[in-house]
């Protein structure tokens, strides 16, 4: 066996286990959002709370519990990005690189930690494309199963579709017109309205889930590829068909970027191997530029990494504790653990998220006692939630008579 292959392997799990270290780490300390506990207990998305469900019911109603399946998905689509790559580049340096910064984008990462469709459209969406690379040919079954899952495979039946017609595949371009046809007839696409300018804001998203200097240059990337090179690749038509539709419908409407972004993001071998050639093909002098563009992008994405891993701590750095990027996934777990400590574990609030995501942690509703975020003169108990010494919300306990 090629030890530069052996190496490659070894160096790629060292990677994947230190990652999902960080993010079961990450899963305990994240309470559960609003958006989370209405899935959970509401039944807000069948897929997601039966997903959840089973998984809380065999490991315990905790976090952890309830990020498991992502984070497991996460180590599958990490797993398959790795297996898909290997004929894709001439060097095995270019293939770590190209999963290192797959594992690293912000995007992915909250895919991995949240309770969202996006990480099982990445998952789903690469072991389409390994199945592929397997069998050298499409499995039709597969994709019908898909029609079923998620609203937002239509995208990838309609890159499908754009391939076939480039390809004259007369039989894929039936099957997946068809299933396009019957994904859009059961879910559809929002695409009414006023022109309302959102372009500039799925821009802004875009660059959030990449980062900013990563985005701008896979997007430089994808166009490249479309005008140079005559065929492309099955990677290229997925994520040009979702990154054009969604800018399209940003036009009329603010888009939901979670149906588009998973198939956007497996595209990041290609541009790793535009950067490389790039680099490669150039006299060793002209090549400091594109240097120090790899080590901004590389670098950009460790802090991006960095300020999630140590998110609690830029509460030191914010005037107003809500504006930091996770605040909605604070809070409500220290809250639970310090009613608890006071013996009370049925209240009531005029906070309806709050007390939904209190539920989670065994705080029922119940009229014996209330909880407010301002002073009351007949409060009982006072309750400060703090991060390292910054306090971000402070709750008063009053006993209903």
């Amino acid at each position: 066996m090629n030890p530069v292959n052996n190496l490659s392997r070894y160096i790629f799990l060292s990677l994947l286990v230190f990652h999902s270290i960080i993010l079961l780490f990450l899963a305990n300390d994240f309470s559960i959002s609003y958006k989370e506990a209405d899935i959970y207990f509401n039944n807000s998305s069948a897929l997601l709370s039966f997903i959840v469900e089973i998984s809380t019911t065999i490991f315990g109603q905790n976090n952890i519990a309830l990020r498991l399946p992502f984070i497991s998905l996460y180590i599958l689509s990490s797993m398959l990005f790795y297996l898909l790559t290997e004929d894709y580049f001439k060097k095995e340096i270019d293939r770590l690189i190209s999963i290192a910064i797959f594992m690293m984008l912000p995007g992915i990462n909250s895919a991995a930690l949240l309770v969202n469709e996006s990480i099982i459209v990445v998952f789903l969406t690469l072991l389409y494309l390994y199945i592929y690379k397997v069998k050298k040919q499409e499995c039709y079954l597969v994709l019908f199963v898909f029609i079923f899952i998620d609203n937002s495979f239509a995208i990838l039946f309609l890159a499908l579709f754009f391939r076939a017609m480039a390809k004259k595949d007369n039989i894929l371009i039936i099957i997946s017109l068809v299933f396009f046809g019957v994904s859009m007839g059961m879910y559809g696409f929002e695409i009414g309205g006023k022109p309302r300018g959102y372009f500039i804001d799925t821009f802004g998203v875009y660059s959030s889930i990449f980062s900013p200097l990563v985005f701008l240059y896979f997007f430089y990337s994808i166009y490249r590829r479309g005008i140079k090179d005559k065929e492309k690749d099955m990677l290229w038509y997925i994520s040009v068909t979702a990154l054009v539709l969604s800018f399209i419908f940003s036009l009329r409407q603010k888009v939901a970027i979670e149906d588009f972004a998973p198939f956007v993001v497996i595209a990041i071998p290609l541009m790793v191997k535009t950067l490389m050639h790039s680099i490669r093909v150039r006299l060793k002098e002209f090549r400091k530029g594109y240097y120090i563009l790899f080590g901004s992008m590389i670098g950009v994405l460790i802090i991006n990494f960095g300020a999630l891993f140590f998110n609690k701590y830029l509460y030191i750095f914010l005037e107003n504790p809500k504006k930091h990027f996770a605040y909605e996934h604070h809070i409500a777990k220290e809250l639970s653990v310090k009613l608890k400590a006071l013996d009370i574990y049925q209240l009531t609030s005029y906070d309806e998220e709050l007390r939904l995501r209190l539920r989670f942690y065994g705080i029922t509703d119940s009229n014996q006692y209330a909880l407010y975020d301002s002073k009351r003169s007949n409060y009982e108990e006072k309750i400060e939630i703090s991060y390292n010494n910054i306090i971000l919300d402070t709750y008063y306990i009053v006993k209903i008579k």
